[in-house]
Formats: C-alpha cells, sequence, structure tokens
C-alpha cells in the first residue's frame, strides 16, 4: 500500500513537462533561433500571400486553387502550432509547459498534419479529373464538391488524431518530466509515461497507416493514371501542358511524404528521439516553407497572378 500511494502521489506531481528542445552549444541554439525566426516568418508571409492572390485574382477562382488555399491556410496553423514555442524554448526563456497545453499542441500539431494528409488526396483526386476527364470535370467538380471534401477532409483530421490524443490522457507520468523534443509529441508522451503504453501506440500505429498509406495509395492510384493518360497527349507541347497542372502539387506530395513516411509508420519506441527532431524539422519548417515558393515559382496561373498585383508588364 505504500509503495502504490507514493506512486499515486508522484503521478500526481506531473503537471507540467520541460522541453529540452536542442541542448547544444548557446551559439548554436542562436543560430537555430534566427534560422527558425526567420523561415516562420516566411511560410506566413508566403501563405497569405497564396491567400491573397486567390482572392484578388478571378481567374484563380477554381477548385485547385480554391484547394490550395485550404492547404495555404492550414500551413500557418500547422507551423503556428509549435513554431513560437519552439522559438521560446530555444531562448530558454519558456522551457516549461503545462499538462493541458501540451495535451492540446501535440493534438493540433497531429490534427493539422493529418488533414494535410487528406487535402493531398483531394488535391490529387481534382488533377486525376481535370486531366483524365477533362470533358465532365466542370460538372463533377463543381463548388459544393469542392467544399465537401475540403470540409471533408478538415473534419477528418481532427476527428481521427482525437482517439489518440484521449488514450495519452489516461497515461500516468511518475518519472522525469522532460520531453526531449521542441514540442509535445506522442512519442515523446509514450516514453515518459509508467503505465503499459500499448493500447497508444496501436492507435497511433493504426491510424497512421490509415492516414499516410491510405492517402499515399490515392495519389499513387491518381497519378497512375494521370501519367497514362498524358503519355497518350499525341503533341510533346500538349504533354508539358497537361504535367504543368499537376508537378507542382507532385513536388509538395514528394516533400512532404518523403518525411513523414520515416516518422508514423513504424511504432515510436523502435523510431530514434533525435532523428525523430531532426526529420520533424522537415515537417514543421522546410515543407511548409517550400510550398509557398513552389506553387509560385512553378505555376504559371500563379506567376501571372503575382506580376499582376505586383503590376509587372
Amino acid at each position: 500500500m505504500g509503495v502504490n500511494n507514493d506512486r499515486n502521489q508522484n503521478e500526481t506531481r506531473v503537471v507540467e513537462f520541460i522541453l529540452l528542445g536542442f541542448p547544444w552549444s548557446w551559439h548554436l541554439q542562436l543560430f537555430i533561433f534566427m534560422l527558425f525566426l526567420g523561415m516562420y516568418i516566411l511560410i506566413v508571409l508566403g501563405n497569405i500571400a497564396i491567400l491573397f492572390l486567390v482572392a484578388t485574382n478571378h481567374h484563380l477562382h477554381t477548385p485547385m486553387y480554391f484547394f490550395l488555399c485550404n492547404l495555404s491556410f492550414l500551413e500557418i496553423w500547422y507551423t503556428t502550432a509549435c513554431i513560437p514555442k519552439t522559438l521560446a524554448v530555444i531562448l530558454g526563456k519558456s522551457r516549461s509547459i503545462s499538462f493541458t497545453g501540451c495535451i492540446l499542441q501535440m493534438y493540433f500539431v497531429f490534427a493539422f498534419g493529418c488533414t494535410e494528409y487528406f487535402l493531398l488526396s483531394v488535391m490529387a483526386y481534382d488533377r486525376y479529373l481535370a486531366i483524365c476527364d477533362p470533358l465532365h470535370y466542370s460538372t463533377i467538380m463543381d463548388i459544393k464538391l469542392s467544399a465537401k471534401l475540403a470540409s471533408g477532409s478538415w473534419l477528418s483530421g481532427f476527428l481521427i488524431i482525437f482517439i489518440p490524443a484521449f488514450l495519452i490522457t489516461r497515461l500516468s507520468f511518475c518519472g522525469p518530466r522532460v520531453i526531449n523534443h521542441f514540442y509535445c509529441s506522442i512519442d515523446s508522451w509514450i516514453v515518459l509515461s509508467c503505465l503499459d503504453t500499448h493500447n497508444v501506440e496501436m492507435a497511433a500505429f493504426i491510424i497512421s497507416v490509415i492516414v499516410i498509406l491510405g492517402s499515399c495509395v490515392i495519389i499513387l492510384l491518381s497519378y497512375i493514371y494521370i501519367i497514362a493518360t498524358i503519355l497518350h497527349i499525341p503533341s510533346v507541347k500538349g504533354q508539358q501542358k497537361a504535367f504543368s497542372t499537376c508537378s507542382s502539387h507532385l513536388a509538395v506530395v514528394i516533400l512532404w511524404y518523403g518525411a513523414t513516411i520515416f516518422l508514423f509508420v513504424k511504432p515510436s519506441k523502435q523510431t530514434s528521439l533525435e532523428m525523430t527532431k531532426i526529420v520533424n524539422i522537415l515537417n514543421t519548417i522546410v515543407t511548409p516553407l517550400l510550398n509557398p515558393f513552389i506553387y509560385s515559382l512553378r505555376n504559371k496561373d500563379m506567376k501571372k497572378a503575382l506580376k499582376n498585383s505586383l503590376h509587372v508588364g
């Protein structure tokens, strides 16, 4: 009984956690802070620019750019869910985070991440219809269907992550309260828990398979049909025009899936936390930073809209 009472007391003491961040030299941490801050500002400004360009240019009022606006809006909040706190952690100003704050951060980061998978799948389906069935595209992908697919992506992303989030709130933490990460993640909770985390790990693994591999299959099948259709176009110019309509999306997909498959398909305890932190930088900062530039530099319509907005001849 005495041991159980001590354990219960230890468990109830954990009301906040300490985010370790990047425990390197001060000069290196200062460099990382400046780098992360600059990239975060560019992410926010770049995605706001896309939202502005689409909203102010009538020729961009199509399903493709409607989905792009959803993606840009998502990227702003996805990075905001973890980067501002990360900047404070790097400076050593606010390494602590409450139990509730940690749960909320984990929930929103992963909810936005799941939503991105669904949105990328929807965008792949949109490109499939545009290239493989152009005659019926406008009648199939109308405003109602676009809105349903976008709202369904958001709703699914926020609902599916509720399961592991709820299971995590049932865990007890009676050991060290230091999280070896720059934000609260499922891996971190599992490592710190003093109870059996099998249910949490299995839930996270199953959801990862459903979300990541499921969306990957949809995107892969879409592009198999897209590539097959493009190869049957008789003229090289026609092939290039068709491919240009989906090249930006394909580049974003490759960046996003390249990092996240490594992180979430494998069970948590088999993954090095240090490696996880490094790869997470690609997810939370690098990929969201590159997305606006990919869509701006590789897309003729976006470059035209940018020139019009800047009054460049």
